[in-house]
């Protein structure tokens, strides 16, 4: 059984949670395939397949696509995109959220179906997200990959801190799936609008919320259910 009275990690992820991404993710990679001299994928299988990884979902977004070239010309328009703000921009609403979940004693942390080199500029020292996130796993430091529940196996182990504590924030049924399986509380961040209610088992949400500052009055709730 569960209990959330004693929640003290929040673990955040990336893509429109965190920051919305989808819609530029689409226009970058659609670039990119460009320059491969590659039709334009459609934005229809691009949301059917947002939230796997990049080099994963390529072969379904473009078959046919040469994964090595795709890989080799991306990080080049990835980081135009990131240096013109056309990427990865956190609105300051969720930055103090960050700021409000570490005054109540949390540890936030990000766990993210990115590449080590697309999470890497969010991890400098001088971000706006270094005070703020104790740490961040990824494609570079995690064996499993969502909604696999043992993308939480390294978390866990590295930071001591036992499922029942934890509280995963995600977009997609797949962030559910995983959280669930690993014995975290998972809430479901809409405010993309690119996945809906509906679209989660409903077994798998503990709440729901429109925007990502939501969580703070949304994991309050949870603290005080007490036991399952």
């Amino acid at each position: 059984m569960r209990r959330a009275l004693n929640l003290e990690c929040v673990i955040v992820d990336v893509d429109d949670t965190l920051c919305l991404t989808e819609a530029a993710s689409f226009e970058l990679e659609n670039e990119v395939l460009a320059e491969l001299g590659r039709p334009p994928m459609s934005r229809a299988v691009h949301l059917a397949t947002w939230g796997e990884s990049l080099l994963d979902a390529m072969p379904q977004r473009s078959p046919g696509v040469d994964l090595g070239l795709f890989a080799e010309l991306f990080p080049v328009s990835h980081q135009g995109y990131l240096a013109e703000g056309r990427l990865d921009v956190i609105p300051p609403e969720n930055l103090a959220a960050l700021d409000r979940l570490v005054e109540q004693g949390c540890t936030v942390l990000l766990l993210t179906s990115r590449a080590e080199a697309e999470v890497r500029h969010l991890l400098a020292p001088d971000h706006a997200l270094a005070a703020r996130v104790a740490g961040a796993y990824h494609q570079g430091n995690t064996r499993y990959r969502k909604p696999d529940p043992r993308v939480f196996d390294e978390l866990l182990a590295e930071t001591g801190f036992r499922p029942g504590q934890c509280v995963y924030v995600g977009d997609s049924p797949g962030d559910a799936v995983a959280a669930a399986g690993a014995g975290l509380l998972f809430i479901a961040c809409l405010q993309s609008g690119v996945r809906r209610l509906e679209e989660f088992d409903p077994g798998l949400v503990a709440a729901a919320v429109d925007t990502f500052p939501e969580i703070l009055p949304a994991i309050g709730a949870l603290r005080h259910r007490g036991p399952e």
